[in-house]
């Protein structure tokens, strides 16, 4: 893939996230702040603990660290799947984020 394909690609990734939070802040749903610096998305969780979504063009990757640990996401036919097991990432980012918000969340691509 392209650099301008991975830029596109991955940031597509963080404003779909960034637009679910809104959307869940809009409707009552869960109290999630979220503050995105460049490829950086950081997101508050009820409780205190946090996700963190980072960008990593050199590898053309997305990195998510979370309380269970952390996970490294490649594009992978339409899909950005888990470098270890194959997760797609917005299904492991919802696990994650359902489990330290103590909610269930679901996340989904744009």
């Amino acid at each position: 893939m392209s650099d301008a394909d991975y830029r596109s690609r991955s940031g597509a990734a963080l404003a779909a996230i960034e637009a679910c939070v809104d959307r869940w802040l809009d409707e009552d749903v869960v109290d999630i702040d979220a503050h995105r610096t460049g490829g950086l998305l950081e997101l508050s969780m009820p409780g205190g603990s946090k996700l963190i979504i980072n960008t990593q063009p050199p590898l053309q990757e997305i990195w998510l660290a979370a309380r269970a640990g952390g996970y490294h996401f490649r594009h992978v036919e339409g899909r950005w799947l888990d470098t270890r097991s194959g997760a797609e990432f917005f299904e492991l980012l919802s696990i994650q984020a359902s489990a330290q918000a103590g909610k269930a969340l679901r996340f989904e691509p744009a």
